[in-house]
C-alpha cells in the first residue's frame, strides 16, 4: 500500500461456508496483514463463526437472511479508510486485494475485481450463470452508457464515503448490481481491475439460485432504471400508448372521412383515453426527471460533506 496509518476492513459475508472459510482468512491476513478482517455470520447452521474466530477474525452476527442484509450492517458499523469486501466461499484471490487497496487510495471511490476478463467463463461451470453475467452487463452499459465490463463481481474495494453515502437496498444478492447502478448514476469514481476468478472448490456448495436471483437482480435494475431514468422510462411507454392513440384515432378519422360517420366510438373513446394516458406518462417522466436530478445534487453535497468530515 502507498501509505501508513491507514485503516482497512476486510468484510466477509458469510453463510455455511466453513469448509473455505478458514482459508480466506488466512489469505487476506497474508495480503493485508494490517488489516482487520470481519466475518459476519449470517445465521449459519455449520462452524463458519468458530472457524472464523480460531483464526482470528473478528466475527459478528447478522440475524437478518440475505446477503444485501449483512452489507447494510457491515456497512453501518465499521469505520475505516479503505473497505475490502470479498466472499467466504475462496473464489477470490486475496493477493489481488493490495492493488485495490491502493487504488482507493488514489482516489477512487469503488476499485471492481473484474473476473470476466480473466479466467470466470472457463472457471463457472453454470451457463445460465455467465448468460446472466452477458445479459445484465448489456443492459446496464446500455442505460447508462458506461462500459463496466462485471456489474455482479462480488470482490470490491471501497472509499469510507463511498460505504457511509451508499444506501443499501436490496435484501440479498443483487445488491452488487444496486451498487454499480448507484455508482454509474451518481458519476463516481470506478476502476475496474481484472482479477483471477476460480471456482469453489470440491464439497463448498453455492447459495445462489440461479432462476430466483436471477429474477431478483433483473426486478432490481427495471426498479432502479424506474428511480434513476425516469424520462426515458416514463416517456418511452407514454410514446408507446400515445403513438399507438393517435393511429386508432386516425382510423376512426378515416372512416369518418369515407362515410361521414363515425361507426366506431368505442374506438375512438379507447383512442383519446391512450393519448391522454401517454400524455400523462410523458409528464410524469419530466417531473420525476427533475427531482431525480435533485438527488444526484444532493448526493454530491452529502459526499462533500462525509469527505470533509473524515479529513478533520
Amino acid at each position: 500500500m502507498n501509505e501508513r496509518n491507514v485503516s482497512v476492513a476486510v468484510l466477509l459475508p458469510c453463510y455455511n461456508e466453513e469448509v473455505t472459510i478458514g482459508k480466506v482468512v488466512r489469505d487476506f491476513k497474508a495480503a493485508l496483514p494490517d488489516a482487520d478482517i470481519y466475518v459476519y455470520d449470517n445465521n449459519s447452521t455449520d462452524r463458519t463463526a468458530e472457524i472464523a474466530a480460531d483464526e482470528g477474525a473478528i466475527v459478528r452476527k447478522e440475524p437478518r437472511q440475505g446477503k444485501g442484509n449483512v452489507i447494510r450492517a457491515m456497512f453501518e458499523d465499521i469505520d475505516a479508510d479503505v473497505y475490502v469486501m470479498a466472499d467466504g466461499d475462496d473464489t477470490y484471490p486475496a493477493d489481488a486485494a493490495p492493488a485495490m487497496v491502493d487504488k482507493v487510495l488514489e482516489g477512487y471511490d469503488m476499485v471492481i475485481g473484474d473476473r470476466l476478463s480473466s479466467t470466470y467463463f472457463q472457471e463457472n461451470k453454470r451457463p445460465f450463470h455467465n448468460f446472466g453475467n452477458r445479459l445484465v452487463r448489456g443492459s446496464i452499459n446500455g442505460l447508462f452508457h458506461a462500459n463496466v465490463t462485471d456489474i455482479m463481481t462480488g470482490y470490491r474495494a471501497f472509499s469510507f464515503t463511498f460505504v457511509k453515502t451508499y444506501p443499501v437496498l436490496s435484501r440479498g444478492f443483487e445488491v452488487e448490481t444496486e451498487m454499480t447502478i448507484h455508482s454509474l448514476n451518481n458519476n463516481l469514481r470506478l476502476y475496474e481491475m481484472p482479477i483471477q476468478y476460480r471456482d469453489r472448490p470440491e464439497g463448498s456448495v453455492s447459495k445462489l439460485d440461479t432462476v430466483g436471483d436471477g429474477i431478483k437482480v433483473m426486478g432490481t435494475i427495471f426498479r432502479m432504471i424506474r428511480e434513476y431514468k425516469p424520462l426515458p422510462f416514463f416517456g418511452g411507454i407514454g410514446c408507446v400508448l400515445g403513438v399507438l392513440g393517435v393511429v386508432l384515432c386516425g382510423t376512426v378519422t378515416v372512416d369518418f372521412w369515407n362515410t361521414g360517420m363515425v361507426a366506431r366510438f368505442p374506438t375512438l373513446i379507447g383512442a383519446v383515453m391512450l393519448v391522454i394516458a401517454g400524455l400523462l406518462l410523458f409528464v410524469t417522466g419530466v417531473v420525476l426527471d427533475v427531482m431525480a436530478k435533485n438527488d444526484r445534487k444532493a448526493f454530491i453535497v452529502e459526499s462533500n460533506s462525509f469527505a470533509m468530515l473524515r479529513r478533520r
